[in-house]
């Protein structure tokens, strides 16, 4: 499970990642974490498209579509009030009739401009599914539903942002003189019946920027373990290919730069400042014997190990600590890298937050010297007598 969610995962970040990282970097937004409480943890898998957490409105229309034309829009095809205050008044039962068909009549010309576009645009073999943001009454879903067309209704306004970019295509605002290069493309739409929730799988697009994770467990604790080793995942990519440069982990680098500051920095250095180089390399050394510790092992031979092994090698191999065997291996081997720019974040904070304690001192020293007062001055001195 571990090798293939981790595919998953770059295969994800290679989906959405610009050709220059740059001037724009790589938006996680536009990757869609979707849970779904079946099967196992081993079933979860990249889609190459969008899972979008709903589904048809009507019992006839299609389960599963290939070579799907993709309508994202943003029409109404139901009754809305009006934004002001107004209202229609009728004499006769006859005049109210006119009135319902004129309204009907309303809604029956936009779903043939939307019927007529899809047989317009669909040759033999090819499919025609419409994404709307705002509601389709039942009325037009029959008529979409005879048509062969699956509809989804109020969408979500970020599915719809990233259906645009899975699948190609714009968003219409008017189904006034529809165009066929408004729309988007997928090779397979399908819908899945979970309970009472339904799932719409639009797989297979041509050139997408926005892609789906799918997560899928026998319970929530598994599926929640799996969400957030993914979203760590995401990150660590993320920063390995804007840094392009990583580091050995598994303690690797910290004994590395502690020993360069003990072996080199601390014997260029006069003064009290080759003390402070000194205990920074003793800090630096926290990281391999905090992995030892939480690993049940001897913290102090197994730095010992680590020194012996590093020295055997002349100090030109990065050696790291194996957690499960406590003895020393080399990271790059094993494939056990740390990113750039969190070392870097680290190290930078470590310095900046043990400056910020020792001035704690300073300004509570100072603090005490502000409130002591001066002796008051009675008058009653030498010179007055």
């Amino acid at each position: 499970m571990l090798t293939q969610m981790t595919e998953a995962v770059v295969d994800a970040i290679q989906c959405i990642a610009p050709p220059d990282t740059t001037d724009s970097p790589i938006d996680l937004n536009m990757i869609e974490i979707m849970a779904m409480p079946r099967k196992m943890g081993t079933d979860s898998r990249f889609v190459n498209g969008l899972v979008l957490d709903h589904g048809g409105r009507h019992p006839d229309m299609p389960k599963v579509l290939n070579n799907c034309h993709i309508m994202t829009c943003n029409v109404t095809f139901e009754y809305e009030r009006t934004e002001v205050q107004s209202g229609f008044f009728y004499k006769t039962a006859d005049e109210r009739e006119k009135l319902v068909e004129s309204e009907r009549k309303w809604l029956d010309e936009r779903c043939k401009q939307v019927v007529d576009f899809k047989r317009r645009v669909c040759k033999d073999g090819e499919s025609f599914v419409m994404i709307n943001q705002k509601g389709i009454d039942p009325l037009s879903l029959d008529i979409f539903a005879k048509e062969g067309i699956l509809c989804l209704r109020r969408a979500k306004r970020r599915n719809m942002e990233r259906m645009t970019l899975a699948c190609g295509g714009s968003p219409i605002h008017s189904v006034e003189d529809l165009d066929e290069s408004q729309l988007g493309w997928a090779n397979k739409v399908s819908e899945v019946t979970l309970g009472e929730d339904k799932f719409t799988f639009v797989e297979e697009c041509k050139h997408p920027k926005s892609c789906t994770l799918l997560l899928q467990g026998p319970n929530t604790h598994t599926i929640a373990q799996i969400q957030d080793a993914v979203r760590d995942g995401l990150r660590a990519v993320k920063n390995a290919i804007e840094d392009a440069a990583v580091v050995p982990g598994a303690g690797a680098f910290e004994l590395a730069a502690a020993m360069n500051l003990k072996d080199k920095v601390a014997k260029e250095t006069r003064g009290r400042a080759k003390l402070g180089v000194e205990a920074y390399a003793e800090a630096l050394l926290i990281v391999p014997k905090t992995l030892a510790e939480n690993s049940g092992l001897d913290v102090q031979d197994s730095i010992l190990r680590l020194v012996d092994e590093r020295d055997a090698s002349g100090g030109t191999m990065a050696i790291g600590l194996d957690c499960q065997s406590g003895e020393p291996m080399i990271p790059a081997d094993e494939g056990i890298w740390d990113n750039v720019r969190v070392k870097r974040q680290c190290l930078y904070l470590s310095t900046v937050l043990a400056n910020q304690l020792l001035l704690v001192d300073e300004v509570m020293r100072a603090g005490k010297q502000m409130g002591r007062q001066p002796p008051e001055d009675d008058g009653m001195g030498m010179g007055g007598m």
